[in-house]
C-alpha cells in the first residue's frame, strides 16, 4: 500500500451498531447478511435511536455511511445529529427484504477526537435495521471503483439456498460490501465479508452466480468470475396437491380461449399449474393463478383442455375435469390477438435485436456471436458478418439492438448498439444487400458491466431522432448521475449529434433514473414506452417523458423512496417478468419476458394507462427476448436460452396476429 493509500485508509472509521448506545431497540441476528455480531432492530416508535461514537483523527467534513436493511415498503427516516446539534434528515427506503442490506450517506462536520453521532427515528415506524456506521474524511470525489472480487466459488447448498465464497476486492479507500447476483438479478447483499448465503431458491435448480464489490462512495466493481451453484433436491414430499376444481371456459376470441379453475392446495405449496390441450402440455401458469389464456388457436376448431397442479418436489395432482372449448368471435375492432405460431428459423444464438428491411426480411443480431443475420420469413438465414470490435461480458453484453434507417432508400444505413472494450457504443454501417461496410462510431463510452448494458434502439415515428436505452452498468448511482449516459434513455440525431432541444443542454440524455431498459416503442400518439428490469422486487413499463426521472435508485417500481419521480404504468414481480422486448400494435403493448417465459399484452387507454392485461404462451417456448411487429402486422418472437452455455439453440418464431373485426395494423410498422 502506498503512503497516499495508507493515509486514506487511516481516515476510514466505523462502529458496529450492536456496540453503540441503543435507546428503545434490541440487538438481533435473525436476518443474515449483517457484519459484526448482529444488528440493531429499532423499536417502532418515534425517538428510538442508535448513538455511535466515532473517534476522528482530524476535524473536518466526513461522509457518514449507514448500512441498513428495511424489508417493508415504507421509508423509515431518522434525524442525524453530531454531539446533539446539526440535525439532518436521512431517508431509509425499503431494500426489498430484511436480508438485503444497502447504504445511505450523510455529510457532517466532525471534530478531532470522539464524536457522538445519534440516528433517531422520526416516525412511528421506528428506524431501519441498523448494521453499522462508517465515517470517511471527505476529500476529493472518489470515482475509483473497487477491483473485482476474485475466485468466486460454490461452497454448499440446501434445497433452497446456496453458499458462496470469494477472495477480497481492493479499493483506494475501502470496500464496504458485496452484492450477490444470480444472472443479473440481485439476490442478497453482505458487508465487508467474503461469504454469503442466498436463500429462497427453487429446489434442484442450477443458478449462475456473480459477485460485485462496492465502496462507501457507491462505486461498484466489475464482475467477479461467474460460477454455477445448484440447489439440492427438495426434502421428501410424497403428497401431491389437490385436484384443481371446476375447470370452465370464461372467454374467447377468434384465436384464444380463457379457462378458469378453483385453486388447488398442498401440504407445502402449489408452485404452478400445467395446462394441457388435446392431451399434450401446452403452457404453464403461476402457482397463485386460477386462470389461463390459451392463444395461438384456430377459430371454430374444438379443443379439449384439462389442468393439473404441481409442487416444488415435482408431485403432480390428478387432472381437473376436461372441457371442450372453441375459439369464437370476441373483443372489439382492431384488437390484435396472437394466432398460430410457426418457427421461422432455428440454430440462432440469443437473437437480441430484430429490424425489418423494406422487402420484409429481418436483420437480426446474435448477442453472443456478434453476427448480423439476414432472415427471411421462408426460413433462409444468411450471416452478413460480425460487428467489428464487439465483445461479450459473460452476461448481458455483446451485439444488442439494431435499427434500419428511416431513409433507407437513399442512405442504406443500419444502426447497431454493442459492447466493446471501452464500454457500449452506437455504430452505423451501410448495407448493399450483400455485405456490411463503412462502420462508423456515432456514440461511445457508455459504461458497461457483466449485466445492465441496456441496448434497445428505436427511431421516432418521424425518423428525425434515434432513441437508445442504456443500463446502469451494475452501479445504481449512475442512473441519477447526469454526467454519465449509463442508466438512461438517450436521444440523438441519426448522425449521432445531440439535438438542441434535448432536456439537458449538450447531453444525449432524454430521461434518467433507469436500471436496465431493454424495450422501446412508440404508440399511435407518438409517445415513447419502455420496459425495464427491476432489481429484486418489481419490473416495470414506463411512459417516457422528456427529462423525466424514473427513480432508480432508490426507487424500484413503486417501492422505496419514489418522491418526485415518474411512476410506472405497470409493474410485475421480478419472478413473473424480467421484461426485455416491447412492441406496440394498435395501441396494445406486447412485452416479452425472460424469467416469466411469457408475453404480456396490455391496452393503452384514453388516460395513458395500461389495462386489460392478457398473458400468452407462458412456459411454451422458454425464455423470451424480443418481440417485433413486421410489415404485415404480425409478430416475430425470439427465444433466449442464454443460461445453458449451449450455442445455437435459440429460434425465431412468427406469430400470426388476427385483428378482431378485421381491422389491420394502424401503428408504427406501417410507416417504418
Amino acid at each position: 500500500m502506498s503512503v497516499a493509500e495508507s493515509a486514506l485508509a487511516a481516515a476510514v472509521l466505523e462502529q458496529e451498531a450492536e456496540n453503540a448506545t441503543i435507546t428503545q431497540g434490541v440487538v438481533e441476528s435473525n436476518h443474515t447478511g449483517f457484519s459484526g455480531a448482529g444488528f440493531v432492530n429499532y423499536d417502532n416508535v418515534v425517538g428510538s435511536s442508535v448513538e455511535y461514537t466515532i473517534n476522528a483523527d482530524a476535524g473536518g467534513e466526513h461522509d457518514l455511511t449507514f448500512r441498513y436493511a428495511n424489508g417493508t415498503t415504507v421509508d423509515r427516516p431518522v434525524s442525524v445529529t453530531v454531539d446533539g446539534t446539526g440535525a439532518q434528515a436521512v431517508s431509509f427506503p425499503g431494500t426489498g427484504a430484511w436480508t438485503t442490506w444497502q447504504t445511505r450517506t450523510a455529510r457532517v462536520t466532525l471534530k478531532a477526537g470522539p464524536n457522538k453521532i445519534r440516528a433517531t427515528a422520526t416516525t412511528a415506524n421506528g428506524g431501519p435495521n441498523a448494521d453499522k456506521l462508517t465515517a470517511v474524511l471527505a476529500g476529493p470525489p472518489d470515482n475509483e471503483a473497487p477491483t473485482p472480487p476474485r475466485d468466486l466459488r460454490f461452497v454448499s447448498s440446501t434445497h433452497n439456498s446456496v453458499s458462496l465464497r470469494w477472495e477480497a476486492a481492493t479499493d483506494n479507500v475501502g470496500v464496504v460490501g458485496y452484492d450477490v447476483y444470480q444472472h443479473g438479478q440481485l439476490v442478497t447483499s453482505v458487508g465487508n465479508v467474503l461469504t454469503a448465503t442466498a436463500t429462497g431458491l427453487r429446489a434442484d435448480t442450477e443458478y449462475d452466480w456473480t459477485v460485485f464489490a462496492k465502496d462507501a462512495a457507491g462505486n461498484v466493481s466489475q464482475a467477479s468470475n461467474n460460477v454455477p451453484g445448484r440447489t439440492r433436491p427438495a426434502p421428501p414430499d410424497g403428497q401431491a396437491p389437490t385436484t384443481p376444481g371446476s375447470l370452465r371456459s370464461t372467454g374467447t376470441t377468434t384465436t384464444s380461449v380463457t379457462v378458469a379453475w378453483t385453486a388447488s392446495t398442498d401440504n407445502v405449496a402449489v408452485t404452478g399449474y400445467e395446462v394441457h390441450v388435446d392431451g399434450a402440455l401446452k403452457q404453464t401458469a403461476d402457482g397463485t393463478a386460477t386462470s389461463s389464456t390459451i392463444a395461438g388457436l384456430v377459430g371454430g376448431q374444438e379443443y379439449r383442455v384439462k389442468v393439473r397442479a404441481k409442487d416444488a418436489a415435482g408431485n403432480l395432482s390428478p387432472f381437473s375435469n376436461e372441457i371442450a372449448v372453441r375459439p369464437g368471435q370476441g373483443g372489439g375492432t382492431g384488437i390484435p390477438n396472437p394466432g398460430t405460431v410457426k418457427q421461422v428459423v432455428g440454430g440462432v444464438d440469443v437473437a437480441w435485436g430484430t429490424a425489418f428491411l423494406p422487402d420484409g426480411s429481418a436483420l437480426v443480431t446474435e448477442r453472443e456471436t456478434f453476427n448480423v443475420l439476414r432472415v427471411t420469413e421462408s426460413g433462409t438465414k444468411t450471416v452478413l458478418g460480425k460487428v467489428p470490435g464487439a465483445q461479450g461480458t459473460g452476461g448481458e453484453g455483446g451485439a444488442l439492438g439494431i435499427e434500419v434507417s428511416p431513409t433507407w432508400a437513399t442512405d442504406r444505413f443500419i444502426y447497431v448498439y454493442h459492447t466493446y472494450s471501452g464500454g457500449n457504443r452506437l455504430v452505423r454501417a451501410t448495407f448493399d444487400g450483400t455485405r456490411l461496410a463503412n462502420w462508423t462510431t456515432l456514440l461511445d463510452g457508455v459504461p458497461k458491466n457483466r449485466y445492465h448494458n441496456g441496448g434497445r434502439l428505436r427511431f421516432s415515428p418521424d425518423g428525425r431522432y434515434l432513441f437508445i436505452s442504456t443500463g446502469d452498468a451494475q452501479n445504481g448511482n449512475n442512473a441519477q448521475n447526469l454526467n454519465t449516459n449509463a442508466g438512461k434513455i438517450l436521444r440523438v440525431h441519426p448522425d449521432g449529434s445531440i439535438p438542441a432541444d434535448n432536456p439537458f443542454p449538450g447531453k444525449a440524455i432524454w430521461s434518467y433514473g433507469h436500471r436496465n431498459v431493454q424495450g422501446l416503442d412508440f404508440d399511435s400518439q407518438g409517445r415513447l414506452w419502455a420496459s425495464e428490469f427491476g432489481n429484486s422486487r418489481q419490473d416495470e413499463v414506463n411512459l417516457i417523458t422528456k427529462g423525466g426521472n424514473y427513480g432508480w435508485e432508490p426507487c424500484e417500481g413503486t417501492t422505496g423512496n419514489c418522491a418526485g419521480t415518474v411512476p410506472p404504468k405497470k409493474t410485475w414481480s421480478t419472478s413473473q417478468a424480467s421484461p426485455s422486448g416491447l412492441t406496440i400494435i394498435n395501441d396494445h403493448v406486447f412485452v416479452a419476458t425472460t424469467v416469466g417465459q411469457r408475453i404480456y399484452r396490455m391496452r393503452i387507454d384514453a388516460s395513458g394507462n395500461l389495462v386489460d392485461q392478457q398473458i400468452y404462451f407462458q412456459g411454451s417456448y422458454g425464455r423470451l427476448r424480443t418481440v417485433e411487429v413486421d410489415k404485415e402486422g404480425d409478430i416475430w418472437l425470439s427465444t433466449s436460452t442464454d443460461k445453458d452455455g449451449t450455442a445455437g439453440n435459440d429460434r425465431i418464431m412468427h406469430i400470426d396476429i388476427v385483428y378482431e373485426g378485421g381491422s389491420r395494423l394502424s401503428s408504427r410498422a406501417i410507416t417504418d
